[in-house]
């Protein structure tokens, strides 16, 4: 698979393309990535160094990559936080021409603006963005429970609520829809889980909830789901790989105490997804 991934990049730590590329390359995929930040660090500590990439220069790189002929080679074009109107036209840009060159070429778009606990997080008007002109376009999205809500209109509050918001995001244009850190009523104490949906049906897993949410697992869990996805052409085997080797990661990351993905140390779980966590149909 040839994914272009339009994300941020740090040097220090995995968020963005920092988060997603190696994982994909760890599968065996390509990876062209297109850096719309590149910062010392994730903005989670607070401070961080480097420079925002201005939209035309992220153009400019999409510009380069199609003079070389190859961008209608790509399979799927990958995004995850955009905080800029304009940056979220190039990577639409990007997405038709990808498209008008390979109609087979798919966009998973990660609608990054916010999490329970925190609310939104990015700028006034991103949401709304995302929400009316991004997600339409997209077919695959991986929003958390609380960016679904948003998404949808509505709150949620249980897997009947869940799964009716998820069909009324779906009917404004993605036929693949993965939510992530669904708590509802009948989640057991303890635990979390994430529902994948499309035209073939709706399957969760659940997950024991582990006391930790570092930066950039949404991340990693937007780019395993899309290569899963694409490789099985099953959402419950995508859902149930993409949730193994998250899982692995993050209890990887809790066993080490640091606050930053240990991608490396738990890549043998990326590459060899463990049979962990079972999917279980919802319809």
């Amino acid at each position: 698979m040839r994914i272009l991934s339009i994300q941020s990049s740090v040097a220090y730590g995995h968020v963005g393309n920092s988060a997603a590329v190696f994982p994909l390359q760890r599968l065996g995929h390509e990876v062209w990535p297109v850096l719309t930040v590149h910062f010392s660090n994730h903005t989670g500590y607070g401070a961080w160094r480097g420079p925002l990439l201005a939209p035309g220069d992220v153009a400019e790189v999409i510009a380069g990559i199609e003079d070389r002929g190859v961008l209608g080679g790509a399979d799927a074009v990958l995004s995850g936080y955009q905080g800029d109107p304009a940056m979220g036209a190039v990577i639409l840009d990007a997405v038709e021409k990808v498209k008008t060159a390979n109609p087979d070429a798919v966009y998973c778009c990660d609608p990054v603006m916010g999490d329970v606990g925190r609310g939104m997080f990015v700028r006034p008007g991103i949401p709304e963005y995302l929400r009316d002109v991004v997600v339409p376009r997209a077919d695959i999205i991986t929003p958390n429970h609380f960016e679904l809500d948003f998404l949808a209109g509505r709150t949620t509050s249980s897997l009947t609520e869940l799964l009716d918001a998820v069909d009324a995001v779906r009917a404004t244009g993605p036929r693949h829809v993965l939510v992530t850190s669904v708590l509802h009523g009948d989640v057991p104490e303890g635990s979390l889980e994430v529902v994948a949906v499309s035209d073939e049906g709706a399957w969760v897993v659940t997950t024991p909830l582990l006391p930790i949410n570092p930066n950039g697992g949404g991340d990693i869990t937007a780019a395993l789901y899309l290569a899963h996805l694409w490789t099985t052409r099953s959402p419950a085997t995508a859902l149930e790989r993409t949730i193994g080797s998250v899982f692995a990661v993050l209890d990887a990351t809790l066993t080490a105490g640091t606050r930053e993905l240990q991608l490396i140390a738990a890549q043998d779980a990326i590459a060899e997804p463990p049979a962990k966590f079972a999917a279980r149909r919802l319809r």
